[in-house]
């Protein structure tokens, strides 16, 4: 970790910004357009989804790395300046050690019959067994159910702040809870109609047991009774905020198919694609559950965020355990980013000791040799330990967000969470 430390990444870190900022310079379109796809002004509650990468303010960038009398630089793309402030600017983790909980332990009641509960709302739906069979497919209880864990934790600790009871209230929440895994398990029955997957937790995944057609459909069919479920919730608000996350979703699988030309490019085309595809279903559940649970704005906004917080950095991890893990700890193949062409952070880290990568990244590591070239570069690197940082930064926020509830065993939970997603294995 002394690259990170040390006074040289700290002055990478600005170049990559400075560049950045010419490029805005030299192309006032440019400038227009960016003006025009993200704000940087002060933070609208109700327009939380619009802004999901908002970061510290690329001036911290300037009070470590540069003397004080730095020109203030042009407006500048928020997913370039959060990836700068998670490099530069940490902040402190809180003084006193929190005590560990298990969320699940705590949340068993929550949680032990909620796979079993979608499987009924699945059944429910429709009387063709074979759709029946393909949508159920990944709700068998073998996942790890970390957004409706997540999801119950904040909903629970935010009543407890609120001091809110209700049994309905806790019922809606749950509910959204449900909407979450379902949401995510949809996605993966896409994606591995995309990416022609062979194996998921372990397991064939659905398209080798069925063919295209087919499973594409029973995703829909799992998104059309989320949203059936959606609308039983009856809070307009709520549905604008869920509905939110499939719009990302969709969005952020679009982006995966592309690539950006420059550095600086590629970082904010990565960021923009994590949060839409990974951070805004965590975030914007939490920020529903929070909703329903009748707190202020400024409690729903902190819900949002530290979901916002916590996506990024289990992708982050994501992207890290597919240069280290082996296929059994993965339950899918490793190095499955690079056989799709997909850069992630530690390539794109990569890339400053190895400019060799930038042509393999353009051909989306299409030719012979490429993708164990990339792989080996990357462990040559200090990308993956760049890459774990940054998904620390973004984990110490997170704690930070949390320590702000009510202290409570739930509050605790969300903390401990935050281990889980640093140090897990799959």
């Amino acid at each position: 970790m002394a690259c990170i430390r040390s006074n040289r990444f700290c002055a990478c870190v600005q170049d990559k910004v400075s560049q950045f900022a010419k490029i805005l310079h030299s192309n006032p379109q440019q400038q227009i357009l960016i003006k025009k796809d993200f704000t940087t002004t002060s933070f609208n509650p109700a327009k939380s989804q619009q802004v999901p990468l908002t970061g510290t303010l690329v001036s911290n960038i300037s009070k470590k790395c540069q003397p004080s009398t730095t020109p203030s630089l042009p407006i500048v793309h928020p997913c370039i300046r959060g990836f700068s402030s998670a490099h530069t600017n940490q902040p402190a983790a809180p003084a006193q050690k929190e005590q560990k909980i298990d969320p699940y332990a705590l949340l068993e009641d929550d949680l032990k019959d909620i796979f079993e509960d979608v499987r009924q709302e699945l059944h429910r739906g429709t009387n063709q067994p074979e759709l029946d069979e393909i949508a159920i497919y990944y709700f068998d209880g073998q996942g790890k159910a970390l957004r409706p864990m997540v999801a119950m934790l904040m909903a629970r600790a935010l009543n407890y702040h609120a001091q809110n009871e209700s049994r309905t209230t806790l019922y809606k929440q749950r509910q959204v809870a449900m909407i979450s895994e379902m949401i995510h398990s949809a996605s993966l029955v896409h994606d591995d109609v995309i990416d022609q997957s062979y194996s998921r937790r372990g397991k064939p995944s659905v398209n080798i047991l069925w063919n295209h057609k087919k499973v594409t459909m029973a995703g829909d069919y799992i998104l059309a009774i989320a949203s059936t479920l959606i609308a039983g919730l009856k809070h307009d608000e709520v549905t604008l905020v869920l509905s939110q996350v499939l719009t990302d979703l969709v969005q952020g699988e679009f982006m995966q198919l592309g690539s950006k030309e420059t550095e600086n490019e590629r970082f904010a085309h990565y960021f923009t694609k994590t949060y839409r595809k990974t951070a805004s279903l965590i975030a914007n559940s939490l920020k529903a559950v929070a909703i329903l649970s009748g707190v202020e704005d400024p409690l729903v906004e902190l819900s949002f965020q530290y979901g916002r917080n916590l996506g990024l950095a289990f992708q982050f991890v994501d992207d890290l355990l597919d240069f280290v893990s082996s296929s059994e700890q993965l339950g899918k193949p490793a190095a499955a980013d690079l056989k799709l062409g997909l850069a992630t952070a530690p390539v794109l880290f990569a890339c400053e000791k190895y400019p060799e990568l930038n042509p393999m990244i353009m051909r989306r590591f299409r030719e012979p040799g490429d993708v164990e070239k990339a792989y080996e570069l990357v462990h040559k690197s200090q990308g993956l330990e760049q890459t774990r940082f940054l998904a620390k930064k973004h984990l110490i926020e997170a704690i930070r967000l949390a320590s702000q509830l009510a202290e409570s065993p739930y509050q605790k939970g969300l903390v401990t969470v935050t281990d889980f997603v640093l140090n897990r294995m799959k």
